[in-house]
């Protein structure tokens, strides 16, 4: 069954920072192209601003979801619109990059609302959307206005569960309550109301620290590598072969090989060469270390 949606009184959304026009744009339809290039290409780097006020609540969110992740939960991002899609894009590229099934995305409208507008989606919010959640797990809600009923609803069903919850907007005071509450001030966007824009790369930065900073805690990476990749296609497979040779200082030949014994996993040939032992003995050693190599390297 539906939640019911929240009304939100017109005069409420008029006054937030991110439905504003900016000034001095009045003209802005009879600007040279190049001209408006420009000026959207500054003001998306103003969304670094933003996102770089905000760290100490993405670290905290990050750490609380590494938590979460490490004692077996996932990670859920839940959103309308661009913020829906752009959940769903990390919690797809996670998959291949960490070889992990934690992380997936939910979206208004359900998967046609990927491609399309699914008017009135964002309006109410459907529990079945995240029927399966649980107090192991954490909830991202996306709204740059914070006030998205479709998220606040996600939000208030995650915490009636026990869910950790994380909330993502973009305007002082917003109505979302969580745990955690990520503000990015963007501001007006270049065109009043857009979203998609400012607002939408600075969620993407965040999405990105949040779910990569999870992974490397959980023993995702070793160094700057990505020891966990799926290599599913050609570039991946070289991409896991240069992984293995550079992370193990071993030769191509050596960590083709490595690779090989290891059924193509990076991270088990790098602790079978660095160890000196078989991929056998540095999977056993990897699962005692609960995937980290640094531990499993000074496991015996």
């Amino acid at each position: 069954m539906q939640a019911a949606p929240k009304a939100v009184a017109p005069q409420a959304l008029d006054t937030l920072a991110t439905e504003a026009a900016r000034p001095g744009l009045d003209d802005l339809d009879r600007w040279p192209i190049g001209e408006i290039v420009a000026l959207l290409v500054k003001a998306e780097g103003e969304a670094h601003g933003a996102v770089a006020a905000a760290v100490p609540r993405i670290a905290a969110a990050a750490e609380a979801i590494a938590a979460r992740l490490e004692r077996g939960g996932r990670l859920i991002y839940a959103g309308a619109g661009t913020p829906g899609r752009l959940g769903v894009l990390d919690a797809a590229e996670c998959g291949p990059t960490f070889g992990t099934d934690l992380v997936r995305g939910v979206i208004a409208g359900g998967p046609a609302a990927l491609t399309e507008a699914i008017e009135g989606a964002e309006d109410v919010f459907d529990p079945a959307d995240l029927a399966d959640l649980t107090a192991a797990d954490a909830l991202v809600g996306i709204t740059a206005s914070g006030r998205t009923p479709y998220v606040l609803g996600a939000l208030e069903h995650a915490r009636a569960v026990g869910a950790l919850t994380v909330a993502i907007v973009h305007n002082p005071g917003s109505e979302a309550t969580a745990d955690v509450v990520i503000e990015l001030l963007t501001g007006p966007e270049i065109l009043a109301g857009s979203t998609r824009l400012t607002a939408g790369t600075a969620q993407k930065v965040v999405l990105n620290a949040l779910s990569t900073s999870a992974m490397i805690a959980l023993g995702k990476a070793y160094g700057p590598r990505m020891v966990d990749v799926r290599p599913t296609s050609a570039k991946l497979r070289r991409r896991a072969v240069r992984i293995v040779r550079d992370a193990a200082g071993v030769d191509e030949e050596a960590a083709a090989e490595a690779l090989a014994s290891a059924g193509g996993h990076a991270k088990t040939a790098i602790v079978a060469l660095l160890a000196g032992i078989d991929a056998a003995e540095a999977a056993v050693r990897l699962d005692r270390a609960r995937g980290r190599v640094r531990d499993a390297l000074k496991s015996r």
